[in-house]
């Protein structure tokens, strides 16, 4: 591991923070981060750090403080306040107590804060309270966590790191702990760092570089050591490429994703479902491919900071039969079914020490293990996902380092218990009321334009995962681009062509590789030409042919084979128009051919019903543009129509407004709206329309 300190950068950061902040928070901040940026030590929002020094109060005073990490924040994109300043004094005297509860701790802690409004500070506060240096942190290296987590783990801490180093069993974090903490270098003042087993390592020092200096000195020799005692390493009985185990999750992914989701008593949202990421890397597939593999990795977790993410254990797969589909679903629905009713007697083992006021887990793996695939990995949405992900990649990695030297020796059934239904714990989970899609993962056909561009904004802002589709280019490209750069990994781009029946299986393919399954699929891709009747050749209605009823075709028939393997219902939206129920002179192709789409939406929401697929339409007049998202349709019919009506461009969009009854300027983002309204199924509703027209009696569905 290599030690990134800079003073160059140290005295940037106090350049920045130390003006508000103080240059020993400031040097804080900058070696906290260096900690986050570190996988290997600390992972999403794991370890904590502190420094004390000196606050100024509103009367002048020079109060001692102490500015620890707050709960949950990730030290490599914490800002100051991500630090929570309390009365190091009174903190102090805490350590005369015999007990102290984690309710009464924080009401301690809250009590002192120096600002009121702070957040909950680590749940080790007290540790670094009653070590008196400066500089104090918390990491869980995974080399350290690689010795610690063996049979003779004490005696290999010992060889690997060092008689300057004092051990301590393992015990839960808070108030005792602190106290065990302090009491060692009291009992030895030439110890230098502590290892706490099956947990972490605890480091200090007088400048916030000595402790990370320390830190990166000892992960380094626990690797060393590793490496040097890796006498029978994990070989795997056959070699699965990973070209194929990539193959196999798209194959796969929506039937797990329907098994994983969770019944509700909701008949208009029946299901609960999670976002799928696929872990697959040679490492794991070695693992996951030998003959050892289920004995290494079903085993309890590294760390108790793991356990509110990935739960106690993970799932496995015994000789997944991936070439018979009906055998596979049943493999996997019984080994879930298995997994849901042993978590169950767990928790109801130990249930009469569950805290008030924490509800129960639900009892679905977040980790599956898969021999031939690698390992599925599951949240509430691709953060959530993205965070077991990781977990599961460094968990896995050290227990196969722990196989090849020795026995994995993990925490106590009764100790995982306690620190996974612990409310300190779970607060790190509650991250504000969830948005109305956050679990749904949607595909938009025809998204470059403007009505495309205001349907993906407004999913996206309720949460939703969102597929973007359209033909590539650079308008495909860049909308991906800027979707991305607001979203993060919520927003995908691909390419489809909605003609080509490869194009659209390909597509949802993409999507399951990246989020597992599909839950809503807009179809809104279509193009428009104006001609008379009798000068309308049949080449160009052919085209609009192939896009408005073809493409329709394919996506809804794409779609119906999605919902019957992912067996968890879901919404199709078709983008109509008002020209299916008042069709225009001259715009006779654009009319049939989106009546005959709007005709076969309509046939599926009767044909989809069973599988609980609600198929409906909304029928916007015309979208000029999404904001500086020109309609592709109007810019190529726009030309005749203003030259029908000797009009400018914005003479056409007042015409258009004024001809409905409201005098609405109707936008994308109305269309979205209703949209909306059928992806959150607000009503029992299928095969319907919904006009998005500011009230145009012609156009009125009927």
């Amino acid at each position: 591991m290599e030690n990134r300190w800079s003073d160059e950068k140290a005295a940037q950061f106090i350049e920045k923070y130390g003006g508000r902040w103080g240059r020993d928070l400031a040097l804080r901040l900058f070696a906290a981060s260096l900690i986050g940026a570190e996988d290997k030590l600390v992972l999403h929002g794991g370890g904590n750090s502190s420094v004390k020094t000196d606050f100024t109060n509103i009367l002048g005073e020079h109060i001692p403080a102490i500015f620890v990490k707050a709960s949950g924040y990730n030290m490599a994109f914490m800002e100051p306040d991500g630090f929570t300043g309390m009365d190091l004094n009174y903190l102090k005297k805490l350590r005369v107590l015999s007990e102290l509860s984690d309710e009464a701790m924080v009401n301690e802690f809250r009590t002192h804060f120096i600002n009121a409004h702070s957040a909950t500070p680590s749940i080790e506060t007290l540790v670094h309270v009653f070590i008196p240096d400066k500089f104090v942190d918390h990491t869980h290296p995974d080399a350290i966590l690689a010795l610690t987590n063996q049979t003779e783990g004490e005696r290999l801490i010992r060889e690997a790191l060092g008689e300057d180093i004092a051990l301590l069993p393992y015990s839960p974090p808070g108030f005792k702990l602190a106290k065990a903490v302090a009491d060692r270098p009291d009992q030895n003042p030439s110890v230098r760092a502590i290892v706490l087993m099956r947990h972490g390592l605890i480091t200090w020092g007088n400048t916030a570089r000595s402790s990370y200096d320390a830190i990166v000195d000892l992960a380094n020799r626990a690797e060393r050591y590793l490496q040097e005692h890796a006498l029978h390493p994990i070989a795997p009985r056959s070699t699965t490429s990973i070209s194929v185990a990539e193959e196999r999750f798209a194959d796969i992914a929506p039937m797990i994703r329907g098994l994983l989701a969770r019944p509700t008593r909701d008949s208009d949202h029946p299901w609960e479902r999670s976002i799928l990421l696929p872990l697959i890397s040679r490492d794991v597939l070695s693992l996951v491919d030998s003959d050892r593999g289920k004995e290494v990795a079903l085993t309890p977790p590294l760390t108790s900071d793991h356990l509110i993410r990935t739960k106690p254990f993970y799932l496995w797969i015994d000789a997944p039969d991936f070439d018979s589909p009906d055998r596979l679903r049943e493999q996997f629905s019984k080994a879930i079914r298995d997994y849901s009713a042993a978590y169950d007697s767990y928790v109801n083992r130990y249930a009469e020490n569950m805290p008030q006021g924490i509800e129960r887990m639900d009892s679905s793996p977040r980790i599956i293990l898969v021999p031939g695939l690698g390992a599925v990995c599951a949240g509430k949405d691709v953060a959530a996902a993205s965070i077991n992900r990781d977990i599961a990649v460094h968990t896995l990695l050290a227990k196969a380092q722990i196989a090849a030297m020795g026995t994995y020796s993990g925490m106590e059934e009764k100790d995982l218990f306690d620190m996974e239904y612990r409310i300190l714990q779970h607060s790190k989970l509650q991250a504000g009321k969830p948005l109305p899609m956050e679990r749904q993962v949607a595909l938009i056909t025809g998204s470059a334009g403007a009505i495309g561009s205001g349907i993906a904004h407004e999913l996206l802002e309720q949460g939703c995962h969102v597929a973007v589709t359209d033909l590539a280019g650079d308008a495909l490209a860049g909308f991906g681009i800027e979707l991305k750069n607001k979203y993060g990994s919520r927003a995908l781009a691909i390419p489809l062509d909605v003609t080509d029946p490869k194009s659209v299986a390909e597509a949802f393919r993409s999507v399951y590789r990246t989020w597992g399954g599909l839950d809503l699929v807009v179809l809104n891709a279509g193009i428009a030409h104006v001609s008379s009747i009798s000068e309308m050749s049949l080449e160009s209605f052919r085209k609009l042919e192939k896009i408005n009823v073809d493409g329709t075709l394919i996506m809804l028939s794409e779609c119906a084979r999605h919902f019957k393997l992912q067996g968890t219902g879901g919404d199709i939206v078709m983008v109509s128009t008002k020209n299916v129920f008042a069709p225009g002179a001259r715009f006779g192709a654009y009319s049939a051919t989106k009546a005959a789409g709007h005709q076969l939406a309509r046939i599926a929401s009767q044909e989809f019903a069973e599988m609980n697929v609600r198929v409906n339409m909304v029928s916007p007049d015309a979208v000029f543009s999404h904001g500086a998202r020109k309609s592709g349709l109007w810019m190529e019919i726009g030309p005749e129509r203003m030259a029908a009506r000797g009009l400018s461009p914005e003479g056409l969009e007042e015409y258009y407004r004024n001809r409905n009854l409201l005098k609405a300027r109707i936008t994308a983002r109305h269309v979205a709206k209703a949209v909306l309204f059928f992806a959150t199924r607000q009503t029992p509703t299928t095969g319907a329309t919904i006009p998005v027209d500011g009230g145009l009696p012609d156009a009125t569905p009927r």
